[in-house]
């Protein structure tokens, strides 16, 4: 069985690349965030979850930037097949 690596990015085309090569879309969690901002981010993959309303990519990377989040994914699982993970981290200085 083979190590599965992670990567980091803030590259918004790789994010908006991964994300909807899995089937996903941008979501934030309803009842967060106010006039002022978003709120926290999900990505939504189909599963149907009631506490996560639909935004656009625009609204997604303004609140990605201004939370100054990367994107931790995972492009293959052990096995080799297209994994889903990932998580928002915080920068740390980078980029």
């Amino acid at each position: 069985m083979r190590m599965s690596s992670a990567e980091t990015t803030t590259d918004h085309k790789k994010i908006k690349e991964w994300v909807e090569a899995r089937g996903g879309t941008p979501t934030k969690v309803k009842g967060t965030g106010d006039s002022d901002e978003e709120g926290i981010l999900r990505i939504d993959f189909g599963e149907p979850e009631d506490s996560l309303e639909p935004i656009s990519w625009d609204a997604f990377f303004s609140v990605f930037e201004e939370s100054r989040l990367a994107f931790l994914h995972q492009d293959k699982t052990g096995d080799g097949s297209t994994s889903r993970f990932f998580k928002f981290v915080k920068r740390d200085g980078q980029g």
